[in-house]
């Protein structure tokens, strides 16, 4: 039975909410729907900052002490906000949608603890947009000593299975964390992060220029890499690691660039991201033959172009160019994730995630 499913995204590199309609029985996607978003502002984007900072010390998953609780509930109402305006825009009644699916703001990720915190209170937004939410995906997962993450590979699977490819496939993800679903027939599904994504150098950029990030790769295309820096980067433990593997927004905080200029600092992280992901193909069954670039990250050039020279020769490509949304495609995948957990159906595997067994997971909240 086909359902219609709102997905809601926010994601590590707090720049909003991402809202995405999409048809799919939790095994295929029958339609996509339209897709919006609803900017943070400065001061909310402030607070999660503050929420991220603070979250280190929680010692229980539900706790919301101090600023905590005040980033919850601006996030709560930043999702409503983004609901109710994506419904009256596409003139969509909230009879017609069947589930939404709400991953929260992910402040803490520390699944060698069985920790994964994302706030945002499901049980508010339902009853503000008059729709059942399920949430809290990755807990089950977490508990079942699995590593919460990522959850997008089911839906990556879903979409690849649609192109009819030959050879291993590869979707990477580059948002504030880069992670990969590596897809070769119906059976093999294997997924990770594969390190930094954007986060260490939409850091970088704020902290040197005041932007929030390398507009299409700008300024790292006038740079000049240290390749040294980037040898030195890569000797992090966690690059050897077998998938399943997960990090932290800020598991990578530390490996600051000093005393350089703007250009060359956005080179060199650009540069570090690229050796991350190009990393992983030692570690797969087989060398993927084609890699489809989704999130911020595909609209990077520069990111894109050293990924081609990485990887090749082995195709390149943005998820746009094939009529996915490289915006909407973690939104489309939690409203399908919601979908699926309706049925019950697995939304994590011990290839994906490193879970035991195969696990479905999320909880209903009711208007």
């Amino acid at each position: 039975m086909m359902m219609t499913a709102i997905g809601l995204m926010s994601g590590t590199s707090l720049d909003g909410v991402d809202v995405a309609l999409i048809e799919t029985d939790g095994k295929r996607v029958n339609s996509f729907g339209p897709s919006g978003y609803r900017a943070y502002s400065e001061s909310e984007r402030g607070l999660l900052r503050q929420a991220l900072a603070e979250a280190v010390n929680l010692s229980q998953r539900d706790a919301r002490p101090g600023v905590l609780r005040e980033a919850e509930r601006a996030v709560t109402i930043a999702h409503a906000e983004a609901v109710a305006a994506f419904t009256a825009q596409h003139r969509i009644t909230r009879e017609s949608i069947d589930i939404v699916g709400f991953h929260g703001q992910t402040v803490l990720h520390r699944p060698a603890q069985k920790m994964t915190v994302q706030i945002g209170d499901a049980a508010a937004l339902a009853k503000a947009i008059h729709i059942p939410v399920m949430h809290d995906f990755r807990a089950a997962d977490v508990a079942a000593g699995g590593q919460g993450a990522p959850f997008v590979p089911v839906y990556h699977r879903a979409l690849a299975q649609s192109l009819g490819r030959e050879g291993p496939l590869v979707v990477v993800n580059i948002g504030g964390v880069a992670n990969i679903t590596y897809i070769d027939g119906a059976d093999t599904l294997i997924a990770c992060d594969t390190g930094p994504g954007n986060a260490l150098l939409d850091d970088f950029m704020f902290r040197t220029t005041g932007q929030p990030f390398d507009c299409e790769g700008r300024m790292a295309a006038r740079g000049m890499i240290d390749d040294a820096w980037v040898a030195r980067a890569m000797q992090h433990p966690f690059f050897a690691l077998p998938p399943p593997k997960s990090l932290d927004r800020n598991d990578f905080a530390a490996l600051e660039l000093r005393d350089v200029s703007p250009a060359d600092g956005a080179a060199t992280l650009t540069a570090f991201t690229v050796a991350a992901i190009a990393r992983i193909i030692a570690l797969l069954p087989k060398p993927p033959q084609s890699w489809i670039v989704a999130g911020g990250g595909a609209r990077n050039h520069t990111m894109i172009r050293m990924l081609r020279e990485r990887v090749a020769p082995a195709t390149v490509e943005a998820a746009d160019a094939l009529g996915w949304s490289a915006d909407a495609i973690e939104a489309q995948a939690f409203g399908f994730l919601a979908a699926r957990g309706l049925k019950g159906l697995p939304l994590s595997y011990p290839a994906t995630t490193g879970v035991p067994m195969p696990m479905t997971g999320g909880v209903i909240a009711r208007p």
